[in-house]
């Protein structure tokens, strides 16, 4: 079996939250073979049309695999990692890598007709267990985000994240002084605040900083929230440049840490792990080179006895790709969805994806075990996106 075609598709997903339907693109890789066989995977990057770079990655990438025996996911890994050494591997680089590697492990389950976590080396858990993300569209007050958040509970989540902290939301990705008001401060605490009352002691609450605080700011908050709140995590409370500040928030605070959706390997793992850095790692199967590299950072985090969640803030071949990977490791901790992008998720499928309250049940058919509509991806692609 021979790569005979690689076809990227960037597509405008229907999304619950409004302030990102124009912000939000998704992007999917599709690889055809000699056989009649197809494989497909994702490789997202939102928001500020971050899918259309890697869109056009993919499509610059397709002479290192015309012609390639798809079986070869470990060989062509390295080779396309090896590619780009030059401006960094990793970043970039490795997120055209997810899409193409979770595509071929879709098409290596098709080819033998196993799910791909019994390639792995076979399912430890029946299920993939959940937290939720984007179930407060259109909330500010803290009254709104308590009712919100007994809505997302009711319906069968034992875990929920946001970050409360609404002032800084413009800065995402924008760090400059890493500094909050503290009218900002105070509106943070009252809506986990008022959470923390409606759903009760038993709901796990975990917090998004999406790196935009400065040390100090950061051990603030964590300390306020976790006396206040009795928070899960703090998620990301510095940009991920720094590992030498989040040692210093880990000496200062006693909140549980998470990190990782803006690392991308398991050489920059390492450091955190060796350097007892964090209590959760988040790796983004979209971002770290699929599959392949999720599982190897996976196995490196059980050495410490860390568990993962993988970050999951894109498309339906994220959530899949990574499920399967939560199936076979045994260190997993839950994965992310957001609430709000269910609909989007499954305009683009065969099939929609299985939902039970807290739960994911993945299929126990071939490859990805769902099936990437492509006439709704054609239908639906990005109006500035051109296929050539």
């Amino acid at each position: 079996m021979k790569i005979t075609a690689v076809t990227a598709y960037v597509v405008r997903p229907e999304l619950g939250a409004l302030e990102l339907r124009d912000d939000w693109q998704w992007t999917f890789v599709v690889i055809d073979t000699d056989s009649g066989l197809s494989g497909w995977g994702e490789s997202s990057s939102a928001p500020r049309k971050g899918s259309f770079l890697t869109g056009r990655g993919i499509q610059m990438v397709q002479d290192a695999l015309i012609g390639e025996d798809p079986a070869e996911i470990e060989n062509i890994w390295h080779r396309l990692y090896r590619r780009y050494t030059y401006m960094g591997s990793r970043g970039f680089p490795t997120t055209l890598l997810s899409g193409i590697d979770i595509a071929l492990w879709d098409l290596k389950g098709k080819a033998v007709n196993q799910p791909i976590y019994e390639l792995l080396g076979g399912k430890v858990r029946e299920d993939v267990r959940l937290y939720a993300n984007g179930w407060f569209d259109n909330c500010h007050t803290a009254e709104e985000y308590a009712h919100a958040a007994k809505i997302v509970v009711d319906s069968g989540h034992d875990a929920i994240k946001l970050d409360p902290f609404l002032e800084m939301m413009p800065h995402h990705t924008m760090y400059l002084d890493g500094q909050i008001s503290k009218r900002g401060e105070q509106d943070g605490y009252d809506r986990v605040s008022a959470i923390r009352h409606c759903v009760g002691s038993d709901v796990e609450i975990l917090i998004d900083a999406h790196g935009n605080f400065n040390v100090p700011t950061a051990v603030r908050l964590a300390d306020r929230l976790t006396a206040d709140s009795d928070i899960g995590w703090f998620e990301e409370p510095v940009p991920p440049e720094s590992l030498d500040a989040l040692e210093n928030i880990r000496r200062q605070t006693k909140a549980p840490l998470c990190t990782g959706e803006r690392l991308f390997t398991r050489w920059d793992f390492l450091p955190v792990l060796t350097r007892q850095l964090a209590d959760y790692l988040m790796p983004d199967v979209t971002w770290t080179g699929g599959i392949s590299e999720l599982k190897k950072i996976a196995n490196l985090a059980e050495i410490f006895n860390i568990p993962i969640s993988p970050h999951n803030a894109q498309g339906p071949g994220q959530i899949l790709a990574g499920a399967h990977v939560a199936m076979h490791v045994p260190n997993f901790y839950r994965l992310e969805h957001c609430v709000s992008f269910i609909p989007g998720y499954n305009e683009f499928l065969k099939t929609p994806l299985e939902f039970h309250g807290n739960r994911l049940v993945i299929p126990d058919t071939a490859g990805l075990g769902i099936e990437l509509d492509i006439e709704q991806i054609r239908a639906k692609l990005h109006p500035d996106w051109l296929v050539e």
